[in-house]
């Protein structure tokens, strides 16, 4: 379901030219996903010339907001004011407000995942997340899905090791067949992994590596991350 704001209680039809309508009934329309603005000229069929003036005026007026696709940084996006942009967009909680991969805060939410796994000695996703909730160190909370992304990415970083409990011994308090994660390394030995390849390529921090398919909204031939890597 899409995140929208209350809507303003004026009629901004009112004081709109004709294509600015056109333009902003669009742009409403996409609600949270938001249009490309080459997107909006090719279904319109106005001018460049008129989109680009309308698009001013109803950003001047707080009508439409410009917005960072995480995936295409070099076109112009833009919503309706009254909407948030999709996570598909902003590429959610992992990244901040300019768009970029906030890698400092993946790691610091790695070592935290960490250090409960660890103390916890056998752990499931769920135990984990409970465990960084009842510590009180994140400003905001965090899903059980989202940590899981958290600590996916560290069994690539060969820091966990993903198995299935055999409900005996250490297993003992997880229900048989469940996923659960343990650590690998010894406590002076977790950093090692931050030097190493994993950690010199943006999917080593990524923490939506889970979900990054070809072809799909996350993908290594949009990420401009991982085609940079390749670059340099």
């Amino acid at each position: 379901m899409s995140k929208r704001k209350r809507p303003d209680s004026k009629a901004p039809a009112q004081s709109m030219t004709e294509q600015e309508k056109i333009l902003y009934n669009l742009i409403q329309s996409k609600q949270d996903l938001g249009i490309w603005s080459r997107d909006m000229k090719r279904e319109t069929r106005l001018p460049d010339n008129v989109v680009d003036k309308s698009l001013k005026s109803l950003l001047g007026r707080g009508l439409i907001k410009e917005v960072v696709n995480v995936q295409f940084k070099g076109r112009k996006h833009f919503l309706a004011s009254e909407f948030e942009p999709s996570p598909e967009i902003t590429g959610g909680q992992w990244y901040n407000d300019q768009g970029s991969l906030d890698s400092e805060f993946i790691n610091f939410l790695k070592d935290q995942c960490l250090k409960h796994i660890r103390n916890l000695k056998v752990s499931t996703v769920d135990t984990v997340a409970d465990a960084v909730r009842r510590s009180r160190v994140l400003k905001d909370d965090y899903s059980s899905q989202q940590i899981g992304d958290i600590v996916r990415a560290l069994v690539l970083d060969n820091d966990v090791i993903e198995m299935r409990s055999n409900g005996l011994g250490e297993f003992a308090s997880i229900p048989t067949g469940r996923v659960c994660y343990k650590c690998r390394r010894l406590p002076d030995a977790t950093k090692e992994h931050r030097v190493g390849a994993m950690a010199s390529i943006p999917c080593g921090v990524c923490p939506r590596i889970a979900h990054c398919t070809p072809g799909g909204i996350i993908s290594p031939t949009t990420c401009e991350y991982y085609r940079k890597w390749l670059d340099f």
